[in-house]
């Protein structure tokens, strides 16, 4: 799955298509630009690391 920056996301896109914000339960954005999990619905940022998704509020950054 790409940004619109065309840029491929580093989660798997079978993954990406089923994660959703832990906060709101909607679905979360590759951004190339943050390197990270957008929840548009909540304004927030969540890491990747490693490839590896951290979906956790704590680790989440307010955009």
């Amino acid at each position: 799955m790409t940004d619109a920056a065309g840029e491929i996301a580093p989660v798997d896109p079978w993954l990406l298509a089923k994660l959703v914000c832990p906060v709101t339960r909607t679905p979360l954005r590759w951004d190339g630009a943050r390197g990270a999990l957008v929840s548009d619905a909540a304004g927030l940022a969540y890491p990747v690391r490693d490839g590896v998704p951290v979906l956790l509020v704590r680790e989440a950054v307010a955009i």
